[in-house]
């Protein structure tokens, strides 16, 4: 019987495993949503015990609807919501505290601090990040900080930090490996993206111990293997990437230049920039795509705060739609956005405007508009976003975008791509396999475990489902730059 490789998937609402064969194929997918708990306003937590039990719960039932050992699983690959932050006590690998979510906010008057001490420019030269409560750093300091007792263990080297990744290889190996890799550790806001190591200055700026921090290794080798973990004893623990990153990877987005953007709730667009990192003057982060044998793979990123979640709104808010899949045909009902613009800065604007106060506005309407003027210009929207930090990213570069890879719930709607493709002047690429995160971190720990003999080998399963092509004139698209342009400006500066 041929192996598989299985992909866990460790996501801010769900943990999913799915098992991938040799063709790259997901042959079995298992899912489990676990709690979210919301202590304060702005905090967000969760549960690192229940993260492990739903991740190692799914891992069983996916392999064994196939019939399927740990003996059949030639390795795993483990894909992870990027900047949530886990402390836990090394000798009994109990966590001091819940794990501090990505998106948690308790840490942003001390992230403003820290701008008021002029400290900007040199965390971007060391980490390529911005400075915001959206990274770990900050979230490790409040743990040492507010937790009884924390500060004095963590001084004495009883404590462990990690990502979720960490955590995860921290119990599939038996409390054995504490290690990350280098994609995750440069969310973090303490690794220095150049030297390729913990930064001590900035450790010590957050009063953080380094015998916290993992071992930092590349995103595609064995870690450790499998232990004390029931159906799967002795597996490699072989490939590691934050989910951004692992989705990069898996559009196969390996040359300089190539681009791909994922339409979830909000919407992340990364350019591989290849092997040296390109600092933004544009508002960009600048990150670690991936590390592969001796060779570093950099990328720019720009985020987007609301992307599919304008849909949500729109059916949940607005009540013009009964389910998400509607606003297609919604927006089909008219044949242009009849002069309207949605700005859709529900919870601030991210890149490459970066404005945590902007509040979301529609412009342009008149007796004339109607629901379905309001759909299209929503998704035009999300369109517009992604246009915005496609120009950062080619001036940052220096590079112009030929093609978009696309992924995410919201690249199913052809309406959407096709927009986009318009917008952007450039062919817009939706893959067969969707899964494109799974699928990065399978192919990362194939790859280290000889599954698949090189990045050439794996590049033959990448198949397009369907590409859209530009179609609006030029004076269509300038006019409706010139619109969302217009309608920018009124939103950040409150006209």
């Amino acid at each position: 019987m041929d192996k598989y490789i299985l992909a866990l998937d460790q996501g801010t609402s769900s943990s999913r495993a799915i098992v991938f064969d040799r063709g790259g194929n997901a042959v079995a997918v298992a899912q489990k949503e676990f709690t979210q708990h919301f202590p304060r306003p702005g905090w967000v937590e969760h549960d690192p015990m229940e993260i492990w039990s739903s991740q190692a719960g799914v891992a069983a039932e996916a392999i064994s609807t196939l019939g399927l050992t740990g003996a059949d699983i030639a390795a795993i690959g483990i894909t992870n919501q990027r900047e949530t932050t886990i402390v836990w006590d090394a000798e009994t690998g109990i966590p001091v505290h819940n794990a501090i979510v990505w998106q948690d906010r308790r840490t942003s008057e001390f992230c403003d601090s820290l701008k008021a001490a002029g400290l900007t420019d040199k965390i971007r030269e060391k980490t390529g990040l911005i400075i915001d409560a959206y990274f770990s750093g900050t979230k490790i300091r409040w743990i040492l900080e507010n937790v009884p007792g924390a500060k004095q263990k963590a001084q004495a080297g009883k404590l462990r930090f990690g990502t979720v990744d960490s955590w995860l290889v921290w119990n599939l190996t038996g409390g054995k490996t504490h290690v990350t890799d280098v994609s995750n550790a440069s969310r973090t806001m303490l690794f220095n993206i150049n030297t390729l190591q913990w930064d001590q200055e900035l450790l010590d700026l957050l009063n953080i111990p380094i015998s916290m921090m993992p071992e930092v290794r590349s995103s595609s080798e064995v870690y450790g293997k499998t232990s004390g973990y029931g159906f799967a004893e002795g597996v490699p623990v072989a490939g590691i990437a934050g989910d951004q990153q692992a989705a990069l990877f898996g559009q196969m987005c390996t040359e300089p230049g190539s681009v791909k953007n994922t339409y979830g709730t909000g919407c992340f667009l990364l350019m591989n920039t290849g092997t040296e990192p390109i600092m933004s003057k544009n508002n960009l982060l600048t990150t670690i795509a991936w590390k592969i044998g001796e060779t570093v793979n950099y990328a720019l990123e720009g985020s987007i705060f609301v992307g599919g979640s304008v849909i949500q709104w729109l059916r949940d808010g607005l009540g013009i739609i009964k389910s998400s899949a509607e606003v297609e045909e919604l927006a089909k009902t008219v044949p242009d956005n009849g002069g309207v613009y949605f700005v859709p800065a529900l919870t601030g604007m991210g890149a490459p405007w970066w404005d945590q106060y902007a509040k979301g506005c529609i412009h342009g309407i008149t007796r004339g508009t109607t629901a379905g003027h309001i759909a299209r210009a929503a998704l035009e929207g999300i369109a517009f976003q992604t246009m915005d930090i496609v120009n950062a990213m080619e001036k940052d570069a220096g590079v112009r975008l030929a093609e978009l890879k696309v992924d995410g719930g919201a690249s199913r709607d052809n309406l959407l791509m096709q927009f986009q493709a318009d917008i952007l002047g450039a062919d817009v690429i939706r893959p067969q396999v969707t899964e494109t995160t799974a699928k990065g971190a399978c192919y990362l720990a194939g790859l280290a475990v000889g599954f698949w003999d090189s990045i050439e080998d794996i590049k033959s399963q990448w198949l397009a489902e369907r590409t859209f092509t530009p179609e609006a004139s030029e004076n269509q698209v300038r006019t409706l730059k010139e619109g969302w342009a217009d309608a920018i400006r009124r939103t950040i500066n409150n006209l």
